[in-house]
């Protein structure tokens, strides 16, 4: 998946913008709820902030307070280094987390919840408890257009290159349930947030 995202880094945008191969793709309501998702990202209080995996800083933008942000991806964080002058934005990891613990007041992570295997999303789970009291995370609801939750995806970059990537959706509930309970602070058609506290 590293290969995958690093070479996706200059086009990521044109997902969340509806722009590029994305452009023909019928989304009802995409454009608006995404303004609502970042509002609820814009809403949360003030706090020393980790971004996991971070990608371009789009979602990142909207979080208020110190913020650091970490990819694995060389050209995602180089993008969001140039997006988000006010934050400290990493290169490194995501599992295991390179923080000391209690080092933040809140883990935020966006469509990288999603991407992980159950006994991966365990592991997530535990260690942005140790460096953080507090979980956000936002991903991609379940679909009406799919009966899966979860599935392997052929997907295909603006360069021709094709990569299979592991993919799951979810409901707030759901996803609520899976952090040991939380508060869902978005609902929607395309996206869930969810935020946790242990």
């Amino acid at each position: 998946m590293f290969e995958y995202y690093d070479r996706r880094a200059q086009e990521y945008d044109e997902w969340y913008l509806g722009t590029g191969l994305f452009a023909a793709q019928e989304r009802p309501g995409w454009h608006e709820e995404l303004a609502e998702l970042c509002e609820a990202i814009a809403a949360l209080p003030e706090a020393r902030t980790l971004d996991v995996a971070c990608g371009t800083g789009f979602l990142t933008r909207f979080l208020r307070g110190s913020v650091t942000a970490i990819d694995q991806s060389p050209a995602m964080a180089g993008i969001a280094r140039e997006r988000l002058p006010g934050a400290t934005v990493i290169e490194g990891d995501a599992m295991p987390l390179p923080f000391a613990d209690a080092h933040f007041d809140r883990v935020f992570t966006g469509h990288f919840y999603g991407h992980l295997r159950p006994d991966e999303r365990e592991t997530f789970v535990a260690d942005a408890r140790r460096v953080a009291p507090e979980l956000v995370v936002v991903d991609s609801h379940e679909r009406l257009d799919r009966d899966v939750l979860e599935e392997q995806q052929e997907r295909v970059l603006n360069d021709g290159s094709v990569h299979r990537i592991y993919k799951r959706y979810f409901t707030g509930a759901g996803l609520a349930a899976e952090l040991g309970g939380g508060d869902v602070l978005h609902d929607g058609r395309w996206f869930v947030m969810v935020r946790a506290k242990r």
